[in-house]
C-alpha cells in the first residue's frame, strides 16, 4: 500500500511527460464526452421557434397570399378600378350595369353571353357608378397595405434614430428629447390625427400641383406626415429603453477605449442588438397604420377619389346599406382579416425573437 501511494507520488511529481495522454480520441468517445449540436444563430433558431407556431405561420401565409392578390390580380383583371362599365362615348348610358348583385350580368354582358362570349363576372357585383366591386375591393386592399407598410417604414426610421440618440448620448440629450415625447404622449390621438390630417389636406393642395407626389394625393401625403409627426414615440421608448441597457456593456466599452465614434457604435453594436425589438414593433405597428388609415378614409381624410380604400368603401356602402349590405361586408372582412393576421404574426413574432422568453 505504501509502495503504491509512493509510485502514484512519484508520477505525479515526474517531470516527464506521460505521451498516452495525447493520443487523440476516437470519434465514439467524442460522441460521449460531447453533445454535437450543429451550429446556428440566433436569427435561425427565432425562425424555427416561429414555424413552429401554427397560428403565427397560418396568418404569415394569409398576408403574403392577400398582398400578392393585391399586387397580381389589377394586371390581369378586364375591369378597371374607376372605369363605369355602363358609360361608352357615343352612346347612352346603359343603367343595367348599375348596383348589381354578385355574379349578375348587365344587358350588354347578357348579349355576349348569348352569342357564345366569355365574360368576367362581378364577383362582388357593382357600385352605384357600374364600377366592378371586386377590382375595388382589391384596388383598396393594396392602396391600404401600402399605407400600412410604408407609414410602418416612417415610424420605424424616426423612432429608431431618435431613441438610439436619446439612449446613447443620455445626459441632457435624453431628457429633452423623453420630454418632447412626453408632450406628444399626452396629445389626444384620435383628435390630432383628424386636426392634422384636416389641416394638412387643405394645405397641401395646391402645393402638390404639377409634381410627381400629386398622383399620390394629398391626403396620402398628410396622412404619411401624421404618423411621421405622432407615431414615433413608442419606437423610440422602446429603443431608448434597449440602448440604455446595452450600452454598459463590455464590447460598448471596449469600442469607446478603441476611439470609435458613437455613431460606429450605435449602427455596428447597439442596433444590432436591438433587432428583435425593431422587427417586433414593427410588425406590431404595421396592422395598426392600416386601421388609422381605413378610419381616416371612412371619415373622408383618407385617399383621394376615385381611388379606393378599404375605408373609404365602407363609407361609401353606408349609404345603401338597407338595398346593398354586402358592399359594406366584403371591405369590412378584408380590414378585420388583414389587422388580426398581422397582429396574431406579429405576438408570434415577439415570442420568437424575444430571447427572455422560455419556449
Amino acid at each position: 500500500m505504501i509502495g503504491d501511494i509512493s509510485d502514484m507520488d512519484n508520477k505525479i511529481l515526474s517531470a516527464q511527460v506521460n505521451m498516452d495522454d495525447f493520443i487523440p480520441a476516437t470519434e465514439e468517445e467524442k460522441e460521449y464526452m460531447v453533445q454535437m449540436r450543429p451550429s446556428s444563430t440566433f436569427f435561425k433558431d427565432s425562425v424555427k421557434r416561429l414555424l413552429k407556431n401554427k397560428v403565427a405561420t397560418v396568418c404569415f401565409f394569409i398576408i403574403v397570399l392577400i398582398t400578392l392578390a393585391a399586387i397580381f390580380v389589377p394586371m390581369f383583371w378586364p375591369y378597371a378600378y374607376d372605369q363605369a362599365l355602363g358609360v361608352i362615348p357615343g352612346k347612352p348610358v346603359d343603367n343595367t350595369f348599375n348596383d348589381l348583385a354578385p355574379f349578375e350580368y348587365g344587358k350588354a354582358e347578357l348579349k355576349r353571353i348569348e352569342k357564345g362570349e366569355s365574360v368576367v363576372p362581378h364577383i362582388f357585383g357593382t357600385d352605384a357608378q357600374g364600377r366592378d366591386y371586386f377590382i375595388r375591393v382589391v384596388y383598396g386592399t393594396r392602396i391600404s397595405l401600402a399605407v400600412g407598410f410604408f407609414a410602418s417604414i416612417i415610424v420605424l426610421i424616426i423612432g429608431m434614430t431618435i431613441g438610439a440618440i436619446a439612449g446613447y448620448a443620455g445626459g441632457k440629450v435624453d431628457l429633452i428629447i423623453m420630454r418632447i415625447v412626453d408632450v406628444i404622449y399626452s396629445l389626444p390621438d384620435m383628435l390630432m390625427v383628424i386636426l392634422l390630417s384636416s389641416v394638412l389636406k387643405v394645405v397641401l393642395e395646391g402645393t402638390l400641383e404639377g409634381t410627381v407626389l400629386s398622383k399620390i394625393g394629398s391626403n396620402i401625403i398628410s396622412l404619411f406626415i401624421v404618423f411621421g409627426v405622432l407615431y414615433w414615440v413608442s419606437m423610440a421608448r422602446l429603443i431608448r429603453g434597449q440602448i440604455l441597457s446595452l450600452r454598459e456593456q463590455e464590447y460598448v466599452l471596449a469600442s469607446q477605449a478603441a476611439g470609435a465614434k458613437g455613431k460606429w457604435i450605435i449602427l455596428k453594436h447597439l442596433i444590432p442588438n436591438c433587432f428583435s425589438v425593431i422587427v417586433i414593433s414593427t410588425a406590431l405597428q404595421i396592422p395598426s397604420a392600416i386601421f388609422t388609415e381605413s378610419y381616416l378614409s371612412f371619415l373622408g381624410l383618407g385617399v383621394n377619389a376615385p381611388m379606393p380604400s378599404l375605408g373609404s368603401l365602407a363609407s361609401d356602402a353606408l349609404n345603401g346599406i338597407n338595398s346593398y349590405p354586402y358592399r359594406l361586408v366584403f371591405p369590412a372582412l378584408v380590414i378585420s382579416l388583414i389587422v388580426l393576421s398581422l397582429n396574431l404574426f406579429g405576438d408570434g413574432l415577439r415570442d420568437a425573437f424575444d430571447p427572455k422568453l422560455d419556449t
